[in-house]
């Protein structure tokens, strides 16, 4: 598994990443301020490193527990951002809803239509962190490393 400095810099970069995409890609298509899009992407951020990195530790351990392994497959990547961002989600909206003054329909709303860019952003970034920062999967059961 990986080490609580690693699922910092993991988290961390994730967010730092979205944030430089998001923000004029919401205001645009949303018509809203970049100002105020700004205050709900950063705290958004900030509401979204806390769950990463807890989340990610959680699912770990659930996969040693149920997999007695760490190593991932595209159908446990999947898997993984809809747990993700099913959580994110509920976390985020009411938040998105009173500072922009819409209904929570409408955060729904416009929170859907950017599950699809986070779900590919979320999918292509942690396949990537994975491949530059490798970890030694291992299979508990046998008590040995695997290969990816």
């Amino acid at each position: 598994m990986r080490t609580h400095r690693d699922r910092i810099r993991h988290a961390v970069g994730f967010e730092i990443i979205a944030l430089i995409l998001s923000i004029p890609i919401m205001s645009f298509f949303f018509d809203f301020d970049i100002k105020d899009i700004g205050v709900i992407a950063i705290v958004g951020s900030i509401i979204a490193t806390i769950w990463n990195y807890g989340f990610n530790i959680v699912f770990d351990k659930g996969m040693v527990r149920f997999k007695r392994s760490t190593f991932k497959t595209p159908a446990i990547r999947v898997l993984h951002v809809l747990l993700f961002e099913g959580g994110l989600l509920i976390l985020y909206l009411p938040m998105v809803s009173w500072y922009l003054g819409i209904s929570l329909w409408q955060a729904l709303i416009m929170d859907a239509s950017l599950v699809g860019f986070y779900f590919a952003y979320s999918f292509s970034y942690n396949w990537a962190y994975d491949k530059i920062f490798p970890i030694p999967y291992f299979n508990y059961e046998e008590n040995k490393p695997l290969r990816a």
